[in-house]
């Protein structure tokens, strides 16, 4: 909701940049996709490195 009244606040201060913004926002959105999917991957795999790393501990302290 805060993206559009700022959008329509551009469109009243200059709307030829707010149309090119209306235009370019789905391919950029589009373009970044992998670098989306990439940090998933990222995230997953330092998790679960963490989990490794972290296991021996877990298990010391469920045994007490």
């Amino acid at each position: 909701m805060i993206t559009f009244l700022l959008w329509i606040i551009l469109f009243i201060v200059c709307w030829p940049i707010a149309l090119l913004a209306l235009i370019l926002y789905p391919i950029v959105w589009v373009l970044l996709i992998p670098f989306r999917i990439l940090g998933f991957a990222v995230d997953g795999v330092l998790g679960l490195i963490k989990g490794i790393f972290l296991l021996p501990a877990r298990m010391l302290r469920s045994s007490h």
